[in-house]
């Protein structure tokens, strides 16, 4: 077992410390404890290393069907028992998608911490016992449906899936949505959901965090009961990760839609979570679109009101970001108007940032760490942010690092990320209300 310090500073005396122990169990998993005993609430965050990155096209999806099917029941939890078990308690849980990992979180009270890794190790081990045709076809039935509501249904619902097909070639494990194609959802069977939690859905494929009033040895003692004896995942494919792509000319994509307020969505590839300039452009987000203050919400919102919304900000990946403007015009603005400003305030911005523009951007994404770390539980929450540095780090030991990649920022550097990331073509998506096209 390690001891990791977790202590931070950072910009204007900020002070974090997050103290963590550390064990790796025999068949993999990996496990961190966060004690913090000021309220009786326990978090158990476990993160699979696997995302619809790990897909392959004509079986896209599979990640986040998982996330459905692993509240289906496992081998000795029947269906409905997950989550009738944990509100018995007063606990909650929830999971996400994303491009490069799934996440599933139980958030309870101190003494049913070992309900929750129960559960967990539960379905690690035995969730192929209890996942038939019956669950997998009232799941597939859940998941096409929340494709239809989230994008084929709803107004500028097909924006995103389209902006990522321009931004990325064939075949780049970010090219397609994280829930799918409606064709490979369908076309999913058993066999192939069975052979894919078999190949990802394993304890050296995942990390353990556990945060909130706990004891961090007992934990480990509860940890090697319920998880030491679950064998590690055979050999997984290791491809090598793609070169991020290079754009040589702006990938334009019009789509005509039920909205009656057109919107246009811009996006530059930039560099991956924690690569250099990763830090600048969350910054660079801040200053051109994030908040009243922003110069775009200045000039497209309040001066020239052409704009009913504008917002940016960096969107950070494993194997590569992407950097975000979007916009919606009011009536009787042209989108290129739109555009054309967020080219403006770009250069100017490759040109010079001020000081004051830096610490306010730095002022929030500062708020926004410091809020999320009041919970020990949830998304962006003690446990989560452990689990992420573990993901993209390969330690949960960052604290003292998080702020401070901020506060090392100057005006020049930013200038630089933006000269270097976003004066270069992007793929743009116009959605524009259906019949009105000119």
């Amino acid at each position: 077992m390690s001891a990791g310090p977790g202590s931070l500073g950072g910009a204007d005396d900020l002070r974090v410390h997050l103290p963590f122990t550390e064990f790796t169990l025999d068949n993999g998993l990996r496990v961190v404890v966060h004690e913090d005993r000021r309220t009786p609430l326990a978090c158990v965050d476990i993160w699979y290393h696997v995302g619809s990155r790990n897909e392959v096209p004509g079986r896209t999806g599979f990640a986040h069907l998982f996330e459905h099917l692993m509240f289906e029941g496992s081998e000795h939890v029947p269906s409905g028992r997950f989550d009738e078990l944990l509100e018995n308690v007063g606990g909650i849980n929830n999971g996400s998608t994303s491009q490069d990992r799934t996440d599933y979180w139980e958030l309870v009270p101190a003494h049913a911490v070992d309900l929750a890794l129960y559960l967990e190790a539960d379905r690690m081990a035995g969730l192929l016992h209890a996942v038939g045709e019956e669950q997998l076809e009232a799941q597939r039935g859940v998941v096409m449906n929340e494709r239809r509501q989230s994008y084929e249904n709803r107004p500028y619902g097909m924006a995103w899936e389209t902006l990522q097909a321009a931004l990325y070639p064939e075949g780049h494990p970010y090219r397609w949505p994280v829930i799918g194609y409606m064709d490979d959802i369908a076309a999913a069977t058993l066999a192939d959901v069975q052979e894919f939690f078999a190949t990802w859905y394993t304890p050296d494929n995942a990390t353990l965090v556990v945060a909130g009033d706990v004891n961090a040895s007992r934990v480990q003692d509860v940890v090697r009961g319920y998880f030491g004896d679950i064998a590690p995942g055979r050999r997984r494919p290791r491809a090598e990760p793609p070169a991020l792509p290079v754009l040589d000319a702006d990938q334009r994509v019009t789509l005509d839609d039920d909205v009656t307020l057109a919107r246009i969505y811009m996006a530059w590839h930039s560099p991956a979570a924690y690569d250099d300039g990763d830090a600048a452009l969350d910054v660079a987000a801040g200053i051109l679109g994030s908040g009243r203050a922003s110069r775009l919400y200045r000039r497209l919102v309040y001066e020239s009101q052409v704009a009913q919304s504008v917002s940016a900000w960096q969107s950070s990946a494993l194997l590569g970001s992407t950097f975000h403007v979007v916009a919606t015009a009011r009536p009787g603005t042209e989108l290129q108007q739109l555009e054309d400003t967020v080219r403006d305030e770009i250069a100017a911005m490759a040109g010079a940032v001020r000081a004051d523009e830096v610490q306010r951007a730095r002022n929030a994404l500062q708020t926004d760490f410091i809020d999320a770390l009041q919970s020990v539980g949830g998304f962006g929450g003690r446990a989560d942010q452990l689990n992420t540095w573990l993901f993209h780090l390969g330690t949960a030991d960052y604290a003292g690092q998080e702020m401070a990649r901020y506060s090392a920022l100057t005006p020049e550097r930013i200038s630089s990320a933006v000269s270097t990331w976003l004066c270069q073509p992007a793929g743009i998506v116009s959605v524009v209300p259906a019949r009105r096209r000119a």
